[in-house]
């Protein structure tokens, strides 16, 4: 089919109407999508607003060309937080060494982007609030696709039909569980627990993060400018996933203060920040692991489908291509063969990037002192090297060219 005849289909077709629930990275992206694509677009969000600030993360490799076509990549430059060094320091809080990013990374400098949360969030948004319908303060109480559409219960009220519904909710998705059933199924615990919150810049620490290790723990302080605050984050390795305290505030800041209740540089101050922070994510580390991501009328995309995890360092950027490739895919044909060609574009580019999970928490996180050793001499080693050319599998899908706007 040539493209004239493509684009002549596209525009004689109906506005199909489509939900997607979630209004972090996965849902605006793919909500970018669908409306060049002529389908009209409703998000849900269960918070009151998109919301801003949060932790760096990092956009690479394929991902790059997402946001460059979509149009955002200049805004996303100019809040490239730039960080310039992270620094090592063993259990006694001496210095290990102290290397560009990149090394450890396997990041790209002068291409790779890193940049705050809250920025990207707002990038996204503001590149399609004005042709996307957005509810804010609602989420899906329930849905059935049995019929001809999905009929979608909200639980701030009322009912609508769509043609299709996407869960783009993150990893402890409520579609996803709906769906699929309970997310225990498709959970990979990867052995570690953390948190993460702001705190002071005691240290008067600039574009650079410092890391402290010992068996089977991490804290680190990262400084994405010449800010007053920092971001804070502790890492401890746990055999099982804590349960009873993911949704205990109080005993998950007990369970971190008695992980690091013995731990020596700065930590102690940490510990205090920790118990009066108003922005405190805990949550494990883990993967989600799906055999499909489809049923029906619905699909998922994102986290809520293939988080890789924090170690991999490519949960926006599999967020990012995610939602390009399933409205891609669902631009040229019906859900149905739109789904299947989703997964299988997809997918091999999805696992190549889970796989990074093993190297991001050997060099983080090592659990033995006999393994913590090992890492220090491979830092060191790394120390004078030039920044690392990229990690091929952050480049491993190459885009299909997209329809032209309808």
């Amino acid at each position: 089919m040539i493209l004239t005849q493509q684009l002549t289909d596209v525009r004689s077709t109906p506005r199909r109407k489509v939900l997607i629930s979630g209004a972090s990275i996965a849902g605006p992206a793919l909500a970018f999508w669908l409306n060049r694509y002529g389908y009209a677009v409703t998000v849900v969000e269960k918070a009151p607003a998109i919301r801003g600030g949060g932790y760096p993360v990092d956009v690479r490799g394929t991902a790059l060309e997402v946001v460059r076509r979509m149009g955002i990549l200049p805004r996303l430059r100019d809040a490239h937080i730039d960080l310039r060094r992270l620094t090592f320091l063993d259990s006694d809080g001496s210095e290990v060494t102290s290397l560009h990013p990149h090394a450890v990374t396997g990041g790209v400098a002068g291409q790779d982007l890193e940049v705050r949360r809250g920025d990207l969030t707002e990038a996204l948004y503001t590149a399609v609030r004005d042709d996307v319908e957005f509810l804010f303060n609602d989420s899906i109480d329930t849905l059935d696709h049995s019929g001809h559409g999905v009929a979608v219960t909200f639980r701030g009220g009322g009912s609508r039909t769509f043609d299709m519904v996407f869960g783009a909710d993150g990893m402890h998705s409520r579609t996803r569980e709906t769906l699929f059933g309970p997310e225990e199924q498709f959970h990979r615990y990867l052995g570690y627990c953390f948190a993460v919150f702001t705190m002071r810049n005691t240290l008067g620490l600039s574009h650079e993060a410092v890391m402290w290790n010992a068996p089977g723990r991490a804290a680190a302080l990262y400084a994405t400018g010449d800010d007053a605050e920092v971001h804070a984050f502790l890492n401890f390795a746990r055999a099982e996933p804590p349960r009873d305290v993911f949704r205990d505030p109080q005993g998950r800041r007990d369970l971190v203060a008695e992980a690091f209740a013995d731990a020596g540089w700065e930590v102690p101050g940490m510990l205090a920040a920790l118990r009066e922070a108003e922005d405190l994510f805990f949550d494990g580390v883990s993967q989600i692991r799906m055999p499909r991501w489809s049923s029906g009328r619905v699909a998922l995309v994102g986290d809520a489908a293939y988080a890789p995890s924090f170690l991999t360092g490519q949960g926006t950027s599999l967020a990012l291509v995610g939602a390009y490739m399933l409205a891609g895919c669902l631009a040229h044909q019906g859900y149905g063969a739109g789904f299947t060609a989703y997964e299988r574009d997809t997918r091999e580019f999805v696992a190549l990037n889970q796989g990074l999970v093993g190297q991001g928490g050997a060099t983080l996180f090592p659990t033995t002192a006999q393994a913590l050793e090992q890492r220090n001499d491979r830092l060191r080693s790394l120390s004078g090297m030039h920044p690392a050319e990229g990690e091929p599998a952050h480049s491993a899908l190459t885009l299909p060219e997209p329809l032209r706007p309808t």
